[in-house]
Parts: C-alpha cells; sequence; structure tokens
C-alpha cells in the first residue's frame, strides 16, 4: 500500500481528484482530507447541509456514493476541528489523531502527516497551502496501479504536489 497525496486549490479540482478515488471502489473513509475551517465553510458547508437533510428525510446517514468531498466530509464519522488552529481534519488522518489524543495539539497535524511517510519538508508545503485556503487528500492506494493512476488522475484534475 502506498500513500498518495496532492494539494487542490479549489473545489472543482478537489471534487475531480475525489471521484477519481471514488470510481476505482474507495469508500470515503478511504480518503483523508485536511483543509482550514474556513475553506470547509466556504466551499463545502452547503453540501453538508444538504448531506445531513437527505438523510434526516431517508431515515439514516448517506454513505459517500454521492461522490462528492462534501458527502465524504458529511459521511466520515471521524472530522476533527483543531481548536486555536482552524484546521479540519477528516478521514483515516482524523481517526488517529484522536487515538492518540493530540487533537489539541498544535504539532498534532504535523507530526500525523510526518508519521504517514510524508517527508517533512512536504508537510510545511502542504500547511502553508492549507492556511491559503488549499485542500490537502490522501488515500492509501491498494496496489501500485492505483497509486499511479490516482497521481496521473489528480495532476490531471488541477492538483499540485501529488506524490505517492
Amino acid at each position: 500500500m502506498r500513500l498518495v497525496t496532492g494539494l487542490f486549490r479549489d473545489r472543482s479540482s478537489a471534487e475531480r481528484a475525489y471521484q477519481s478515488v471514488v470510481a476505482r471502489g474507495y469508500e470515503a473513509s478511504d480518503v483523508s482530507l485536511v483543509m482550514s475551517d474556513e475553506t470547509r465553510h466556504r466551499c463545502f458547508a452547503d453540501e453538508g447541509q444538504l448531506q445531513k437533510s437527505a438523510a434526516s428525510k431517508l431515515g439514516g446517514p448517506l454513505g459517500g456514493s454521492l461522490g462528492t468531498v462534501g458527502a465524504a466530509l458529511a459521511a466520515l464519522s471521524t472530522v476533527a476541528v483543531l481548536p486555536g488552529l482552524g484546521i479540519v481534519v477528516a478521514g483515516p488522518i482524523a481517526a488517529a489523531l484522536v487515538a492518540a489524543g493530540s487533537v489539541g495539539l498544535a504539532g498534532g497535524v504535523i507530526t500525523a502527516l510526518t508519521h504517514w511517510g510524508i517527508p517533512e519538508a512536504r508537510v510545511e508545503q502542504y500547511g502553508a497551502a492549507i492556511r491559503e485556503g488549499g485542500i490537502l487528500m490522501g488515500v492509501m492506494a491498494h496496489s501500485d496501479e492505483d497509486a499511479a493512476q490516482f497521481e496521473q488522475q489528480w495532476r490531471a484534475s488541477g492538483g499540485e504536489h501529488v506524490y505517492s
């Protein structure tokens, strides 16, 4: 398994990248997202409300079947907002932060991303872009073929700093 990460500067590029993950059979819970709370509210608040409304009408939670980043945020059970940092972390990386008890620590995200295998220089690069409104997406690819496919599709979708 290889971690694929990429940075997206707007909702539409993040949506296209997320679609490529879902199209290969991955679930919303396989995707980790890191963004500022401001970015979440600016780009995805309307969709989160739509998901909650639809879930209440259907009598239960909706999965990531709608295939959007907003749906993933609404569907993921582990979403953490880091106090004082204004950073939203969702997916497996959020679960790791919560399990480690590091949600309130400023270094929590950096430590988690570094433990995830992302070099510290890249983590700093991602951090600066997240503060500027970027969306970091990561997925643990099940195969080298999936990793290569995600890299190609994420770059074609407008992804920057895409690595595996």
